[in-house]
């Protein structure tokens, strides 16, 4: 038998798992995370290309961090240099599905990952559409250097942050909405997460 409200009367009946929503907080920080990080993104780029064309190496930290200016018409170390459409559509394809997916944000840790998910992709994916030498062709304009790594920017940045941090919340059981998956020694299957407000 069910009561009105959906709890159990039945012996044994267990009460509903109650269902996690989508925080303000949530979308907030996402929002806001995404927006930072683009901006400066977009804006370290344009000092980029404004200060280190035509110029030598500038060393920041020594030999371990250097500025180097260069354009990547292809994917993560110069990957496909052929292929820049193809990556284009893709990133449009990427931040549609992060904007689709954000509107189920209940986890202050996924806001972060998916706010620097967006970053990163729309950063790289604005360079393919507003820089030379066409749309959808734009030239990706890397300028850092590490020692025996291919050269990046702050986008490439964001993407890494947000794919380390989607582990740690993936090691953590941490759904998209906040719930916790449960080890098999747990009977509850839903946990909401401990950074989630009521």
């Amino acid at each position: 038998m069910q009561a009105a409200r959906g709890t159990s009367l039945s012996p044994g009946g267990s009460a509903p798992t109650p269902t996690a929503r989508p925080h303000r907080r949530h979308l907030l920080v996402f929002g806001l995370v995404a927006a930072v990080a683009y901006a400066t993104d977009q804006v370290t780029k344009v000092l980029a290309v404004e200060h280190l064309t035509g110029r030598p190496d500038v060393q920041v930290v020594g030999e371990v961090l250097r500025l180097h200016l260069t354009r990547n018409p292809g994917a993560a170390f110069s990957t496909g240099t052929g292929f820049t459409p193809v990556f284009a559509c893709l990133a449009a394809v990427a931040v549609v599905v992060v904007l689709f997916l954000s509107r189920r944000l209940g986890s202050t840790g996924w806001s972060l990952a998916l706010g620097f998910l967006l970053a990163g992709v729309a950063g790289n994916l604005t360079d393919r559409l507003v820089r030379e030498p066409s749309v959808l062709h734009g030239h990706v304009i890397d300028f850092l250097m590490l020692p025996n790594w291919p050269i990046f920017n702050v986008a490439d940045i964001c993407i890494n942050v947000a794919a380390g941090l989607i582990i740690v919340q993936t090691f953590r059981g941490i759904r998209l909405d906040g719930t916790r998956i449960a080890s098999d020694d747990e009977p509850d299957a839903q946990e909401p997460d401990p950074g989630q407000t009521p």
